[in-house]
């Protein structure tokens, strides 16, 4: 039923008087809380300034155009997890399947003439998926940290060489300001950048595979700076004379975590490059999307001109997908207030981290 009072916990329609003007309210337990009304601004700016007082007493809002009415929509937040999170299952027990699959690969063994090898191929499977849960718990914690409404890590599995997309999280809620988004981003790069050399530093310690059939025989992984360095580090080597012999395929494992984490510190859209570039240097994270994909662009043909085309299509790819990510905008949070110079040293140093997971070749299939 229609009313023209506020539910006791919520904002008094006076109280959004000079935002959006309220004609009517109605609450129903599916919908949440509808102000009808008309913006008396820009939709983007109603939601800035209101959702702060929304956010005070426990809710999020939403603005949208149904049947021709704008229509505030206000849902109570949940931090925590309700009930069994069964998509989240599902797709972490396929993302083990499919890990332990291309663990087999790496480690020469067959399934079809023995199906109790993907159990052999844990180690592959632990370390990938062990440094990307990391990563997104990172990002989890400290949503849960900042009272930012968020959803466990949804784990993507792919039957390709590595057997996973990696993982994501969803965050269904208001940014509070600039801190939140700069610790919630930065926090799952950082988180996957321990776990990933601490992967790669017994990685390197264990012994070498030899692997005469299948198609990792036919794959050249380019290692980044960060793992030549532990390698280094630990007196190990990541490259063999041999060509049948492969790194331990843990290494393998934390050489997903190095690419995985170089790939997530672009910064584009929604990536977690993105938000923490947004965080340190507000509106003019613009300026930076544009730049990326023609950095990926030029290195796709510094590729093809110099290096026959060895990975210039992966780049290519990335190019179009940073123009299509960027297209789709960036976290935006209600308190632009500056950050202070300790989170702008841990930032500039996450993005000089994620450039030593850069390889300009990371891998070539060869035939």
């Amino acid at each position: 039923m229609a009313t023209q009072s506020s539910p006791p916990e919520l904002p008094d329609p006076e109280a959004l008087a000079d935002t959006f003007h309220v004609y009517e309210i109605d609450r129903t337990a599916e919908d949440g809380v509808r102000y009808y009304g008309e913006p008396l601004t820009e939709s983007e700016q109603v939601i800035h300034r209101i959702a702060p007082a929304f956010r005070q007493r426990g809710y999020r809002v939403a603005l949208k155009r149904e049947m021709g009415e704008w229509v505030l929509i206000a849902h109570e937040r949940s931090l925590g997890v309700d009930g069994i999170p069964w998509l989240n299952v599902g797709l972490a027990v396929l993302t083990l399947l499919s890990t332990l699959y291309a663990g087999t690969r790496w480690y020469g063994l067959s399934v079809l003439e023995d199906p109790t090898a993907m159990l052999a191929a844990w180690p592959f499977a632990a370390a990938a998926l062990g440094i990307l849960a990391i990563h997104e718990f990172g990002h989890y914690i400290m949503s849960r940290y900042h009272e930012v409404e968020a959803s466990l890590p949804y784990f993507l599995p792919f039957p390709n060489v590595l057997g996973t997309l990696g993982a994501v999280i969803s965050m269904n809620d208001h940014i509070p300001d600039r801190k939140a988004l700069f610790d919630i981003g930065v926090a799952g790069p950082l988180a996957g950048l321990v776990a990933t050399v601490v992967v790669t530093a017994i990685g390197v310690t264990l012994p070498p595979v030899e692997v005469t059939r299948g198609i990792v025989t036919n794959i050249e992984l380019g290692y980044p700076l960060l793992l030549q360095g532990i390698a280094a580090v630990m007196g190990e080597q990541l490259e063999y004379a041999n060509p049948q012999l492969l790194p331990n395929p843990v290494v393998i494992g934390g050489w997903v975590g190095a690419f995985v984490t170089f790939l997530n510190l672009l910064p584009v859209g929604q990536l977690d490059g993105s938000h923490v570039a947004r965080s340190l240097f507000g509106d003019r994270l613009s300026l930076v999307q544009l730049a990326v994909p023609v950095a990926l662009f030029g290195l796709a043909g510094y590729l093809v001109a110099f290096e026959g085309g060895r990975a210039a299509g992966l780049w290519a790819f990335w190019g179009i997908l940073a123009l299509v990510f960027g297209r789709l905008g960036s976290a935006t949070p209600l308190d632009e207030t500056p950050l202070g110079p300790g989170r702008w040293a841990v930032g500039l140093l996450t993005f000089v981290l994620g450039m030593l997971c850069f390889v300009p070749v990371p891998l070539v299939i060869t035939m």
